[in-house]
C-alpha cells in the first residue's frame, strides 16, 4: 500500500519537543480498561473493574475508595452519614441498618421521613411496588399514598402517627435533643432490620434537625394538641442541643469523614458540624451520591470543592462525587466495602453522654 499522507499539512505542523513528549506520556499513561463481564462476578469485582473505566462508573469506584480510606485510617475517623430522599421506599432500609451493625458508620443525620418510614416498617407495615403513572385521585380514595413508584398504607400511617403521639406521653417533661428523643423511640422497637432499633442497640447517635418536617412531626403535633386539650405540660425538642451535641462529637474526634446520600438539611448539617464551634480543620474525607447538578445553585447539588471554601471540607480532604441515583449507588459501595472485608476488626465508637454533654468518644 502506498504511504499516502491524507493529512500531510497537519502532520507537518506537529512539533514534539521533549517537554511535549513528557507531558503527553504522563497524560496518556492510564488507558481505559473495559469491564470484563465474565470476570466481574461479585459487587467487589465490578466496583474494582470500574476503577479502570470512565464517567460515573469510575466516579462511583472513587467514592468506594474514599470510603475505604476513611475506614482504614489509623486515626479512626468518626464517620458521619447524611440521609435524604425516598431511601426506605426505594429498598435501602437493610443496607442502612447493616451499615450500623457492621460498624462502618458512627453518626447519622437524617430527614424525618426516612426515620418515620423505618418506624412504620418496624410496626409491621410495608412499602409496595406501584407505578408512577397511577391515578392518584383513585389512590387517595383507597387511602393509599404514593412515593414515586411505591405505595404505602395511609391507614398504617395514621396508626403510626397515633403510636408516636402516645409514645410522647410517656416521656419526662424536659428538654430533649433529637438524638435523645430518637434513642428513646428506638428503644420501643424490636426489629433487627430497623435503623432506629440498631442505633439504639449500638448507641449510635441519630440527629434529625428538621424533625418537624415529617410524619414524626405529625405525631408530635397530635401529642401537642392532646397536651393542650388536657392542660398538660409537654416535653420540648431543643434543636440548639442538637447543634451543641454534634459539634462536641466533631471536637472530640481525631478526624471526621462525611458521606452524603442525597442532600438537603442532612448534608448541610454535617457540613455545618465541622465549623459549628472551634473546629477549623474540616472533614478529612468526604464522598457524596447525588442526582442533582451543581449549576442550579442548590444545596443538594453543591460540590465538595464548594464546601472547601467554607472550611467544612478540609482543603486536603480525600473526596469524590458520583452522580448516581441513591438506590443504585449506595448498595454497590456498601457491598464493595463488606465483600472486601474493609470493616473487619474496626472497633465501634462509644459515646458517653452526661445529658447534653459528651464526656468522651472512645472504642
Amino acid at each position: 500500500m502506498a504511504n499516502l499522507k491524507f493529512f500531510s499539512k497537519k502532520q507537518d505542523e506537529i512539533r514534539l519537543t521533549p517537554e511535549v513528549i513528557a507531558e503527553r506520556k504522563a497524560l496518556l499513561s492510564q488507558p481505559v480498561e473495559p469491564v470484563d463481564p465474565e470476570n466481574a462476578v461479585t459487587i467487589k469485582d465490578l466496583v474494582e473493574s470500574w476503577k479502570g473505566c470512565g464517567i460515573q462508573s469510575r466516579s462511583l469506584a472513587e467514592c468506594a475508595t474514599v470510603y475505604e480510606g476513611m475506614l482504614l485510617d489509623p486515626d479512626r475517623p468518626t464517620v458521619m452519614i447524611g440521609l435524604s430522599g425516598a431511601l426506605i421506599a426505594g429498598g435501602l432500609r437493610k443496607v442502612l441498618s447493616t451499615m450500623i451493625k457492621k460498624g462502618i458508620v458512627d453518626v447519622i443525620v437524617s430527614t424525618g421521613a426516612i426515620l418515620y418510614q423505618d418506624y412504620y416498617t418496624a410496626m409491621g407495615y410495608r412499602h409496595y411496588k406501584g407505578t408512577p403513572n397511577a391515578d392518584d385521585s383513585v389512590l387517595h380514595d383507597l387511602y393509599i399514598d404514593r412515593i414515586y413508584d411505591a405505595y404505602v398504607d395511609e391507614i398504617g400511617f395514621v396508626k403510626c402517627d397515633d403510636a408516636i403521639s402516645e409514645f410522647c406521653t410517656t416521656l419526662e417533661q424536659r428538654r430533649y435533643s433529637t438524638r435523645e428523643f430518637l434513642y428513646s423511640l428506638g428503644s420501643t422497637i424490636r426489629d433487627d432490620d430497623s435503623i432506629l432499633y440498631n442505633a439504639y442497640k449500638y448507641g449510635l447517635p441519630i440527629f434529625c434537625p428538621a424533625i418537624a418536617d415529617s410524619s414524626i412531626g405529625i405525631g408530635l403535633a397530635g401529642y401537642y394538641r392532646w397536651a393542650k386539650e388536657n392542660r398538660t405540660d409537654t416535653f420540648v425538642i431543643d434543636v440548639m442541643r442538637d447543634n451543641f451535641e454534634i459539634a462536641q462529637i466533631v471536637l472530640k474526634s481525631k478526624k471526621t469523614g462525611s458521606i452524603y446520600i442525597g442532600g438537603g438539611v442532612p448534608k448541610n448539617y454535617i457540613n455545618d458540624a465541622a465549623v459549628m464551634l472551634d473546629y477549623t480543620r474540616g472533614h478529612s474525607y468526604a464522598f457524596q451520591i447525588t442526582a442533582d447538578s451543581p449549576h442550579w445553585g442548590g444545596l443538594t447539588g453543591s460540590t465538595l470543592d464548594e464546601a472547601k471554601s467554607w472550611g467544612k471540607i478540609s482543603t486536603k480532604a480525600t473526596r469524590a462525587t458520583a452522580y448516581v441515583e441513591s438506590t443504585i449507588g449506595l448498595p454497590l459501595i456498601v457491598g464493595y466495602i463488606l465483600q472486601k472485608g474493609v470493616h473487619s476488626g474496626r472497633k465501634r465508637l462509644r459515646f458517653d453522654w452526661n445529658g447534653e454533654c459528651l464526656e468522651i468518644v472512645q472504642y
